[in-house]
């Protein structure tokens, strides 16, 4: 155990955690729209996360030709690949989560099964997703190419702002804030959250319930290939099981928020990056990973409505 760090790496350790949480918040959306829609955990979403950050590697190695050994990309250039690799990476993650509703959820509803049938049908589309990435790519994990120079703007207090961390600690605020104003101003997010408030007065009112459950899911999808970009960007490399952690950490943080609230989902990814940062740094990486499961258990023992105190039952989107 080293305290000393903390005083000596303090605001690097906080740049460091509000990256990183950012990036779990956005994960953590997927998590936080379909629960509050269907009170249901699209187990899926971590192997969504998963292939979208394989999806950024072939936009940019096979689609736009810059090999693993690419040197760094500068001016136009690098706007143009960066964009086009973030689209690229949003549009697959979005399609697959609407395929995941399609073949997981809305079958089933329509038969009027339960939810626990539902979340094993989840739990399968997530392993057959897992399993067929391993075997394609031989469980070998894939490096990406650093086209954007990781320079500095300087450092400030010991902090050093990376021009990567820094993206991705402005790009998940900007989305954050463009989905709040969405689901809060737009029509669609209105019948967004007449759906979560009451599904049979939505139909009343003449919403297409499976139409809004399938944006839902699709906006889910983008927001987590927004972090699978991110994700790529930041440490430059995945493989068929990044998934995993990243969906433990990103349903960490939408109950630590209060599981179905936008907000607290947010919250929840910065709270989240902090602890983990620290206690890595404390005590050592290799507590990383559990410092998420410690943290879920004791939300789940002492305050399972999360931060923001918000009833899981009478949870708002």
């Amino acid at each position: 155990m080293n305290l000393s760090v903390v005083t000596t790496q303090f605001w690097s350790l906080v740049l460091q955690g509000l990256a990183l949480g950012l990036i779990y918040s956005l994960v953590s959306l997927g998590y936080t729209m379909v629960y509050g829609v269907l009170r249901l955990i699209n187990f899926a979403n971590s192997e969504v996360f998963m292939l979208g950050t394989f999806a950024v590697l072939w936009v940019e190695i096979t689609v736009l030709g810059h090999p693993v050994n690419a040197q760094p990309l500068h001016g136009f250039e690098l706007v143009y690949t960066m964009v086009i690799a973030l689209v690229g990476s949003m549009i697959a993650c979005a399609v697959l989560a609407v395929l995941v509703e399609l073949v997981a959820y809305r079958r089933l509803r329509a038969r009027g099964a339960n939810r626990l049938a539902s979340l094993i049908s989840a739990i399968g589309v997530s392993i057959f997703l897992l399993e067929g990435m391993r075997m394609i790519t031989e469980s070998r994990p894939a490096t990406a190419p650093r086209l954007l120079e990781k320079w500095s703007f300087g450092e400030i207090a010991g902090a050093n702002f990376r021009i990567d961390t820094v993206l991705a600690i402005v790009a998940p605020i900007i989305i954050f804030v463009a989905l709040d104003q969405f689901v809060n101003r737009s029509r669609l997010g209105k019948a967004i959250r007449a759906v979560s408030m009451s599904e049979e007065n939505a139909k009343l009112m003449g919403i297409n319930i499976n139409r809004v459950i399938s944006m839902t899911f699709l906006i889910g999808g983008l927001t987590t290939g927004a972090a699978a970009f991110l994700y790529t960007t930041v440490y430059e490399n995945t493989v068929f099981n990044v998934g995993f952690n990243m969906g433990i950490a990103a349903f960490t943080a939408a109950v630590l928020g209060g599981i179905g609230n936008l907000r607290g989902a947010f919250y929840g990814g910065l709270a989240l990056g902090m602890m983990e940062q620290f206690a890595s740094a404390v005590l050592g990486s290799q507590w990383k990973a559990v410092t998420v499961f410690v943290v879920l258990v004791l939300i789940l023992l002492f305050k399972p409505n999360g931060l923001f105190g918000e009833a899981v039952q009478q949870t708002r989107t």
